[in-house]
């Protein structure tokens, strides 16, 4: 059962597989190919369910029906393979396919895709995995600089490559060590504290890099409240208003919003839960966050108009910029109008999908910069700066620094030492303290 959906003159096709929605786009194709590629999806999924094909080993639901059922050879499986056919491109299509079963979020299976996309670039496809070296390696990391990339993004690249590398191991693809001891990176710059609006205007007057400045950027409980005041009135989607307090006073993710589950609020205990992905790779892990005062009222009253399902934050009606929502062959203004196609397609995700009200990474953000825009605060980069502002909230009122990683989650140093900080005005209060007019020497008269 497959659905079309077209946006800027591209075709992307929808489908249902085992209960899950997938998706691949075509491009800018006629509609009477993509209408024709539908139908030939909808045929080969008939099939799998009849047991007349049979999904080849290695090879995923999408990849299957987007070469026509007859998927491109991925290269010989070990053992019966000689050692030199494994090659780089056989790694990153083994490894792309196990980690597509929901292991890890989406958007970390994306890095992953970029990263290795990045090597299989420069080695080719067809590099043997026995030809890679630490010079290989070296050579890598010095192309990657020379195009001015971030150390810290080279990294994370050979971090995914060392990750895949370890996992085929385990699979018969690679053997020994990955070659990466003695590799050497360029110098990255320390990334600098969290700052506020102040101290990170009065760098960029200087003349400072206004980009890198701002994502350092962290809100006083003040402005904070004053921001939120500002979200209220200008918010267009009853939505909005409460997933903004709840960033703001539980630090959560964005990710973490779009996961809460109308179960997961305790008003009566006076808590939320907060559901991980991040922290434990081999289990989904959450963490418990005491709702503030205002936010159990907030919360409150949303709940009192929530318009049903299990997402705590979703759609109420037509939402803008919305890719659900978009328009598609029978879909059009946030309205259902549905083809045969279409019809089937809905049947089929309202009884499998879990809420087709539940938002969008886009849509979140989209709705973020919109009720910003025209003001003081559009120099905010996105809802993670509301999770700063929680973190330097808490640490500006002492808060013992065991129970600001139990409510945000923090699992490295790294993390806590950008936050370890208080607001500038307390830090002057504390120097005052040690070197007051007390402690200087009297003056001669």
């Amino acid at each position: 059962m497959a659905s079309l959906q077209e946006r800027n003159g591209s075709w992307r096709v929808l489908f249902c597989y085992h209960g899950k929605l997938h998706s691949f786009t075509l491009g800018k194709v006629e509609k009477d190919e993509a209408e024709n590629k539908a139908q030939q999806i909808e045929y080969l999924l008939m099939r799998l369910k009849q047991k007349l094909l049979v999904l080849p080993d290695g090879i995923d639901i999408v990849t299957f029906v987007e070469h026509d059922g007859k998927p491109p050879d991925l290269g010989p499986t070990l053992p019966d393979a000689p050692r030199q056919t494994v090659t780089v491109g056989h790694l990153r299509d083994r490894y792309l396919a196990t980690y597509a079963n929901g292991t890890i979020e989406a958007s970390s299976l994306d890095t992953c895709k970029l990263h290795l996309a990045h090597f299989c670039r420069t080695f080719g496809d067809a590099f043997p995995l026995t030809e890679l070296s630490l010079v290989k390696l070296q050579d890598y990391v010095n192309v990657r600089a020379k195009a001015k990339i971030a150390p810290a993004t080279i990294r994370k690249e050979i971090a995914t490559l060392r990750a895949a590398w370890n996992w085929g191991g385990a699979m018969d693809l690679t053997t020994g060590n990955f070659p990466s001891k003695g590799l050497r990176y360029p110098k990255a710059e320390e990334k600098p504290p969290f700052m506020t609006m102040a101290e990170i205007e009065r760098q960029v007057l200087a003349g400072g890099d206004a980009d890198s400045l701002w994502e350092c950027l962290y809100l006083t409980a003040a402005e904070v409240t004053e921001l939120l005041a500002h979200v209220q009135k200008k918010a267009t989607h009853p939505w909005i208003y409460p997933l903004f307090c709840f960033a703001a006073h539980t630090g959560a993710r964005r990710s973490e919003l779009m996961r809460a589950l109308v179960a997961d609020v305790d008003l009566a205990g006076s808590f939320v839960i907060v559901r991980e992905k991040k922290r434990n790779r081999s289990q989904r892990t959450t963490r418990r966050v005491p709702l503030t005062p205002f936010l159990r009222d907030v919360l409150k009253d949303w709940l009192t108009v929530h318009p049903g399902g299990s997402a705590l934050f979703c759609h109420t009606g037509e939402v803008m910029r919305s890719k659900k929502r978009s328009r598609t062959t029978g879909h059009q203004s946030g309205k259902l109008r549905t083809t045969s196609l279409q019809g089937r397609l809905a049947s089929v995700t309202k009884r499998q999908q879990p809420d087709l009200s539940a938002l969008t990474r886009t849509e979140v953000h989209d709705h973020f910069k919109r009720v910003l825009a025209g003001t003081p605060w559009e120099v905010i980069h996105g809802l993670h700066t509301l999770r700063h502002s929680f973190i330097s909230a808490c640490a500006s009122k002492g808060v013992d620094q065991r129970l600001i990683d139990e409510w945000v989650g923090h699992a490295t140093e790294q993390q806590r030492k950008r936050y370890r900080h208080l607001y500038p005005g307390t830090q002057q209060e504390a120097i005052k303290s040690v070197f007051d007019a007390k402690s200087e020497p009297a003056k001669k008269k």
